[in-house]
């Protein structure tokens, strides 16, 4: 049977963004190609006729998941007063809600270490994708020159990415909870307001 080149092209976006929740979830060599196809509704024979290899799916699904978490960065800040734009990031990110789900959260504290071990072209994918996030954060942080700006966000992410990354491997108990107000407050200088817990539509600007 033939298909359309829109059918072909919605298959192509179903298996990608399948693919990036099951990588998140499971880690990018905790799933097979064969387990992708199958939960996309396809036959393994048919990986081939959308991409040229394993890799090429990985940097794909990796790019949509980094992709959807700045986009939505992007909303939220859209509906946020500039003042409080770079705190609303913080505090959307080490969230339980966040932590709970990886399937649909940020791909940097599920999958950074392990693009790490990548092939080049996977790591300069990753890479670029990475920049693009740290420039969204650096333009919220006002009044100060660029280039301190953007080693602010690089420190910024790495602490949020930390600390979800310990939150998650202390579970879901007092201790996790505890790693992330830590992060919370070495990132803004303060803890977070007890008993005031972030919106859901805040902290989906952390999610998938």
């Amino acid at each position: 049977m033939r298909y359309s080149r829109e059918h072909k092209l919605e298959t192509h976006a179903r298996i990608v963004k399948k693919a990036s929740v099951r990588l998140r979830e499971k880690g990018a060599h905790g799933v097979g190609v064969a387990d992708l196809m199958k939960e996309a509704g396809l036959t393994h024979g048919g990986f081939y006729a959308h991409f040229d290899s394993r890799d090429a799916l990985v940097i794909e699904a990796f790019g949509y998941a980094m992709d959807r978490g700045t986009e939505r960065w992007r909303k939220v800040m859209e509906q946020t007063p500039p003042n409080k734009r770079f705190s609303t990031i913080v505090e959307s990110y080490l969230t339980p809600l966040h932590r709970d789900d990886p399937g649909n959260g940020c791909a940097i504290p599920t999958l950074g270490a392990e693009i790490a071990r990548e092939s080049p072209k996977t790591r300069r994918a990753f890479a670029a994708k990475l920049e693009q996030m740290i420039d969204m954060i650096a333009d919220q942080i006002p009044g100060v020159p660029r280039r301190a700006a953007r080693k602010q966000a690089m420190a910024t992410l790495a602490t949020m990415m930390g600390a979800v990354v310990m939150s998650r491997i202390a579970g879901t108990g007092e201790f996790s909870d505890e790693i992330l107000d830590a992060g919370r407050e070495a990132v803004l200088g303060r803890a977070a307001p007890a008993k005031k817990p972030v919106s859901r539509k805040a902290a989906a600007a952390a999610r998938q």
